[in-house]
């Protein structure tokens, strides 16, 4: 039974942070390799500040 509670746990936590966007950087990377971008992928520092400038240019359905 204990296995089982943790592997409910691990799943709620992967759960909890997809829905957070926390696996955003990991879907980048797949997407980039996927897509045979000639370029260096961005590192997670550069991806995180495009996407948070690109949030705060157009703020969309974000109630602040």
């Amino acid at each position: 039974m204990p296995a089982a509670i943790a592997g409910g746990l691990r799943g709620f936590i992967r759960f909890f942070r997809d829905v957070m966007g926390e696996d955003a950087y990991r879907k980048y990377q797949a997407h980039h390799a996927a897509s045979g971008c000639n370029g260096p992928a961005l590192t997670e520092r550069e991806f995180w500040k495009d996407k948070m400038d690109r949030q705060d240019a157009n703020p969309g359905g974000r109630c602040c």
